[in-house]
């Protein structure tokens, strides 16, 4: 499975067979980062009114687009334009400069190319056991890391040791292309890991087999696209 990151949360993943998932597209004036100008089949939004986790309209041509909050509203589960999705509902920093009342959003999972992926939305308090055990037996978690505006690491951490994904892709940090006063650099984040425990891919794209995945929880670090 091939896997880019275009910057804030969104990411296109691929399978061998060429089927893709773009989550989180976000508009470009409002975070930074380029324009998405890739096609997928399928788009997964966490809501519908945050324009920087929403805009799948802005994706070219016609894809699917499965709401995770609404998934995790109804049934929690999902399947549309050959994906099948499971949602459970978050919500928005408490004291988020730009909304009087939190937002709602959904934190998802899906399986590609025989790989469990899960993004955490745009969650932005502490996990619930229920939230948390929603990431059981994940291998690639897409993760919040930049703290402010989204969920604190120590929060976060707690997770990650709970579940022990076996690969975390850092997103939602602050960039030299998006940087919000308080959201903190990568560092912060990896600062909580061995250096051997960390790689850095120095581009925006990644493959990752099934074969590949580590026995023990590794970070790896995506360059955004330009």
């Amino acid at each position: 499975m091939k896997i880019t990151w275009f910057g804030h949360a969104a990411f296109k993943l691929t399978d061998d067979t060429g089927f893709s998932v773009i989550t989180d597209p976000y508009t470009p004036e409002g975070v930074g980062y380029a324009p998405i100008t890739d096609t997928a089949d399928v788009v997964v939004i966490s809501s519908d009114d945050d324009s920087a986790h929403c805009r799948a309209d802005l994706i070219p041509g016609k894809p699917t687009v499965i709401n995770a909050l609404t998934v995790a509203q109804n049934s929690g589960a999902a399947e549309a334009g050959g994906l099948g999705v499971r949602a459970i509902e978050a919500a928005e920093w408490d004291h988020h400069p730009e909304h009087e009342v939190p937002g709602q959003n959904g934190m998802y999972r899906f399986e590609l190319g025989g790989i469990k992926i899960a993004h955490m939305g745009d969650v932005g308090n502490p996990l619930t056991d229920a939230q948390i055990d929603f990431f059981e037996d994940v291998d690639v978690l897409l993760a919040l890391a930049g703290g402010y505006l989204t969920i604190e690491l120590p929060d976060l951490l707690k997770m990650i040791h709970r579940v022990r994904p076996r690969i975390v892709i850092p997103m939602h940090f602050r960039t030299l292309t998006y940087k919000p006063r308080n959201t903190m650099w990568i560092e912060s984040f990896l600062s909580h890991f061995r250096d051997d425990e960390i790689d850095f891919a120095c581009d925006h794209t990644v493959e990752i087999a099934p074969s590949d995945l580590p026995a023990d929880t590794r970070v790896y670090v995506l360059d955004y696209l330009r």
